[in-house]
């Protein structure tokens, strides 16, 4: 067996390996408190080492970090792979089976805002489906916290909006 801080990274590359979509911070660092691997510090150490390593990607927001595999990591955990035993390649099994659909719900709807010229602010609101946008809204509004308040709402509110541009359009 790999020495445990490369079993980590092993495991985490695994995680992403097997999902068509990004994976959260939480999300990862969860699969392994709930499994007792290892504690929160030491996973974010093993998700940093990949970082630096580019066998995986960063994509961040205000509230949120995901993370996707790099063409790198790919290839890294082919050789490697062998390292992972067959009760931790069921334990994330399990996890998935158990979490994916609300995982994929949580990381396809997304909201950002970002200051823009002239002291507003803009609040971009996305709908991802496979990684592919099937909706990329951003409104521009006077305030931070009127950015804030959409992003914060839209996750609730996004169905309702996307039926609405639907029906209003295709009239």
């Amino acid at each position: 067996m790999a020495e445990p801080n490369t079993l980590y990274k092993l495991i985490i590359l695994y995680m992403l390996e097997n999902v068509d979509f990004p994976l959260a911070n939480t999300q990862i660092s969860d699969f392994f408190l709930e499994k007792e691997y290892t504690d929160y510090f030491t996973v974010q150490q093993a998700i940093h080492d990949l970082l630096d390593s580019d066998l995986i990607r960063a994509e961040s927001t205000h509230s949120n970090t995901q993370y996707r595999i790099t063409s790198g990591g790919s290839g890294t955990l082919k050789y490697f792979q062998d390292k992972i035993s067959d009760s931790i390649r069921e334990d994330v099994y399990l996890y998935f089976s158990e979490n994916k659909m609300e995982f994929k719900n949580k990381n396809s709807i997304l909201a950002d805002f970002y200051k823009t010229s002239g002291q507003k602010y803009a609040a971009r609101c996305q709908i991802k489906e496979n990684g592919i946008s099937r909706l990329d809204l951003t409104l521009t509004v006077k305030t931070k916290e009127q950015a804030e308040a959409i992003c914060r709402n839209w996750k609730n509110a996004c169905d309702d909006v996307y039926a609405i541009l639907m029906d209003s359009l295709l009239k």
